[in-house]
């Protein structure tokens, strides 16, 4: 199944201004008519929810496809994808593979967008995820939040955590077992959303042997499935002017229906921009006025 992946990362390294804020809640309120998002400047957590409503709108822009000529569909477990169309609201053949599948996450100061084109059936099994490489509350020890997230490990998943000998990075032992954790995590959370599974689903369902890059649900292998690790770093500016740097592990799972499990990871900064593209509260600003022509 050919369907190419882009991953679009939107970093907060700013605040927006109320100004900024009334702008894209009142685009919200414009282009997304049954978006249910409490009006409140300043706060966070309203404004990464605005945005994932935008985002879309920002990817057909991009695209140069006017507002009337699709249609943002969802399944009946939360799916999305959307749907082109002429001018008289038809669907046309050829437009048929045209269908583009997408998912949108975020986390604290990050919003991605994983999206894929073809056909709907194919574009819809896709997932995405992402963990800050800190623990949670950030005063916590390592080993104290790892603890915490043992319900969401098998066994084998908590030894290969802690198992050193199999790690050739120059990082700190705390740092290894974060960036493990959150791999693990962030692999089991994009292909729960890809599947459409609601919260609550049992995580140690899944277990994920990362250096034999094996993947099994219910002790099945996840054959067919493409799954994509990498990290983002963003440099965060404080209310004093200083700038501090966050790191998240992120993770993307598609049903790609291949005959075995697929594993792309981050070589360098340069492999990872020909599908990973980082934009700014200024360039998403820059493109608010026209996301309502």
């Amino acid at each position: 199944m050919d369907c190419p992946i882009l991953v679009w990362m939107l970093t907060f390294n700013r605040d927006l201004t109320t100004e900024e804020y009334d702008q894209c809640y009142n685009t919200m309120r414009t282009c997304v008519s049954h978006a249910s998002v409490t009006y409140q400047p300043g706060s966070r957590d309203s404004v990464l929810k605005i945005i994932s409503y935008l985002m879309p709108l920002v990817m057909m822009r991009h695209r140069r496809v006017s507002r009337h000529r699709w249609r943002d569909q969802v399944t009946e477990n939360g799916k999305h994808w959307i749907e082109m169309q002429d001018q008289s609201g038809m669907i046309h053949q050829r437009t048929l593979r045209s269908m583009i599948g997408y998912y949108i996450a975020h986390h604290t100061n990050l919003v991605g967008m994983v999206m894929t084109q073809g056909l709907q059936h194919h574009v819809i099994n896709l997932g995405l995820a992402i963990e800050p490489l800190t623990p949670d509350p950030p005063n916590a020890s390592i080993s104290a939040y790892l603890e915490s997230q043992f319900h969401k490990l098998t066994r084998n998943e908590i030894d290969l955590i802690r198992d050193a000998s199999t790690d050739q990075r120059s990082e700190s032992t705390d740092d290894m077992v974060m960036r493990r954790l959150c791999m693990l995590l962030t692999l089991k959370q994009a292909y729960i959303r890809a599947i459409g599974q609601p919260l609550g689903f049992d995580y140690t369902r899944l277990e994920f042997d990362v250096p034999n890059q094996l993947a099994t649900g219910d002790g099945k292998a996840l054959y067919g499935w493409e799954f994509r690790v990498w990290q983002a770093c963003i440099e965060v500016m404080r209310p004093d002017g200083t700038t501090i740097e966050q790191r998240y592990q992120c993770a993307s799972a598609f049903f790609r229906g291949i005959h075995d499990i697929s594993f792309v990871w981050q070589k360098d900064a340069k492999e990872l921009e020909s599908w990973v593209q980082f934009l700014t509260p200024d360039q998403l600003m820059a493109v608010m006025p026209k996301l309502t022509d």
